[in-house]
This record gives structure tokens, sequence and C-alpha cells, in this order.
């Protein structure tokens, strides 16, 4: 059964139950303050496609077309998934780091992978609503490690230090890609 959010800080109150029963430890991973961040948008109008030079979508409703509202959504939901299915898939590495360096960069890339999901998150329950929050509660109640993730190679347990080397250069490069085409999206607020 999904948790019934009411608004964004009840997802931050989800959020930190998440991390308690995925077992991440105390400390730098758990004290980081997370926040909505959002820049300036690069270009105020739609760069391409059938709405080009039109100015970018303020909000949910400002988009047209029912099916480009649904395919944001389901934008959203995965990208969202696959940030904090990423933290579940590198926890056990905690434990065994080989040295402190190492172990201070898994930690960044957790932390980073966190943000990303706690802003796709809040995308979702500030611009999308009932259903968006419905969404960003379920992005909390799936698990890597129960092969619920949407997409495959995120239930995939990294539980060794080459398997995060060769994570980190080849899908975190693919994930950078992907966040930098976010944008350009005709959705402002994704946009920023």
């Amino acid at each position: 059964m999904v948790r019934k959010l009411g608004n964004f800080d009840d997802w931050i109150d989800y959020f930190r139950y998440w991390q308690d029963s995925i077992g991440l430890p105390q400390g730098d991973l758990r004290t980081f303050t997370f926040d909505a961040k959002f820049g300036d948008a690069e270009v105020p109008h739609i760069e391409f496609g059938h709405y080009k030079g039109q100015r970018k979508w303020p909000t949910v409703m400002h988009i047209p077309d029912q099916r480009i509202r649904d395919a944001l959504l389901n934008l959203i939901v995965y990208q969202g998934d696959t940030e904090f299915a990423s933290v579940e898939q590198q926890r056990n590495l905690l434990q065994h780091a080989p040295s402190d360096y190492d172990l201070l960069s898994l930690q960044r890339v957790m932390t980073e992978e966190m943000r990303h999901g706690w802003q796709m998150s809040y995308l979702l329950c500030t611009y999308f609503g009932d259903e968006g929050k419905r969404e960003a509660a379920k992005l909390l109640d799936r698990r890597a490690d129960e092969g619920e993730r949407l997409l495959g190679s995120f239930n995939e347990i990294v539980d060794n230090w080459l398997d995060f080397f060769t994570y980190t250069q080849f899908i975190d490069r693919d994930g950078k890609f992907q966040l930098k085409m976010l944008s350009v999206s005709a959705f402002d607020p994704l946009a920023r």
C-alpha cells in the first residue's frame, strides 16, 4: 500500500523513514541538508519541436496536451526512481571502503543521488497534484534489493568496489548526460 502524502513535508518525513529502512548509517549521509534547488533557465522559450519559440510552461496546466503531461510525469518518475535505487544498490559498500578517500567518494555519490531524487520528488509533489504525490511516495516504496525498481539495471546490488567503479565510469556518465538534457525541457521547473 502506498503511503498517502498531503504535501512535500510529508514526503520529507517519509524520506527520513526510507533512509532508516534501508540502513543508511548516521553521519555525513544523514546530516546533509537537502533542498529543492532551481537555477535560471538557460533560455525562456521552448527550443525545438511543435511548440518551438513559445515560452516554457511554468505549470503542468500550461502544457497544452495531456499526452505530454503524461510523458513528463513518466520521465520524472523514472528519473527519481533511478536516483533512490542507486543509493540502495551501493549502501552495502559503506562498511568496507578500501580507503577514506573511497568512502568519501561513495558518500558524495550517494548524497548527490539522494539530492537528485529529492528534486524529482519535489517536482512530483508540487506540480502534479495527488497523482504526483502518490508517485513520489512510490519512489521510496520500491526496493532495488527486492527487484522492484522500474529499470532492471537498478535492481542489481553493487556489492564490490569494482562494480562501483564500473558504475561510476559508465552509468553515472549517462546520468550526467540525462540530467543535462532535462535543462532543455519545455516544462520550466524541470529545465531549471
